[in-house]
């Protein structure tokens, strides 16, 4: 599939100018109808993303950074990660832009895989990407870090900046505090996670701030084999939860 090019994150593809009125948000109280229609606001994104995404089976997100090109080794092993999740049998799930998260949902459309994505508006325009067989694009960071987690059932974490960080204590804050399950939660690429993982094992844990088995929620690897592997495990033993709840969660759902 050959497609023009997708423009960095950080190159405008729009004149729009930054949205004033999000950035109010977080400026204090508002008028009580003003508040209330945000919260409406809110509750439909939520909606609009449960309605797309119901029956898109279980999914694999893929964090990683939008600013990897086509021709950086990163987006060639998202790509191939991509493609092996795809052949595991799960559904790729991603932030839905340029970089890593392109090369993730292009790997799994190459291998007949069905490739979801969660767009978000930005002041310089996120598009999403090319190989998204449905995505949902979102006003607000939370109502889409909620929907990148709660159809998932492992985290593949590729190099990123900021935004792939916040995804992945996120996450692992979850685990930590059992909000969802104890699902793999993978870092690839050892080399550009080693700084964190030290200070993680040697700041966090020795300060006392994370327990020792916390760190060990984090799976570092350099291979694409070793992330398909862990995600067949987690498919599988979601499957024989699916087959031993009653007949009625199964069909009405509890997540």
């Amino acid at each position: 599939m050959t497609t023009p090019p997708t423009p960095p994150a950080d190159v405008p593809t729009s004149a729009h100018p930054p949205d004033s009125h999000n950035k109010a948000f977080l400026r204090g109280p508002r008028s009580r109808i003003s508040e209330l229609a945000r919260v409406l606001r809110i509750g439909g994104e939520f909606l609009k993303g449960f309605r797309h995404f119901h029956f898109v089976g279980p999914c694999v997100t893929v964090f990683g950074s939008a600013r990897f090109t086509e021709d950086h080794p990163y987006y060639g092993l998202a790509r191939e990660i991509g493609r092996r999740l795809a052949q595991a049998g799960a559904t790729v799930l991603t932030g839905g832009g340029p970089g890593i998260m392109e090369a993730a949902n292009r790997g799994a459309r190459e291998a007949g895989g069905y490739s979801i994505g969660c767009n978000i508006q930005l002041p310089l325009e996120q598009m999403p990407n090319p190989y998204l067989d449905r995505w949902v694009t979102f006003k607000y960071f939370f109502v889409r870090k909620v929907l990148l987690v709660k159809y998932s059932y492992a985290f593949v974490v590729m190099p990123g900046g900021f935004g792939t960080l916040d995804e992945l204590f996120e996450a692992a804050t979850l685990v930590q505090t059992r909000k969802i399950e104890s699902f793999p939660l993978v870092l690839v690429g050892t080399a550009y996670w080693k700084p964190l993982l030290d200070f993680v094992q040697g700041t966090l844990v020795r300060a006392g701030t994370i327990a020792p088995e916390d760190a060990h929620l984090l799976t570092p690897t350099d291979s694409p084999e070793v992330v398909e592997g862990m995600v067949r495990n987690a498919l599988d033993k979601h499957r024989v939860e699916i087959a031993a709840r009653p007949r009625l969660v199964r069909l009405f759902g509890e997540r």
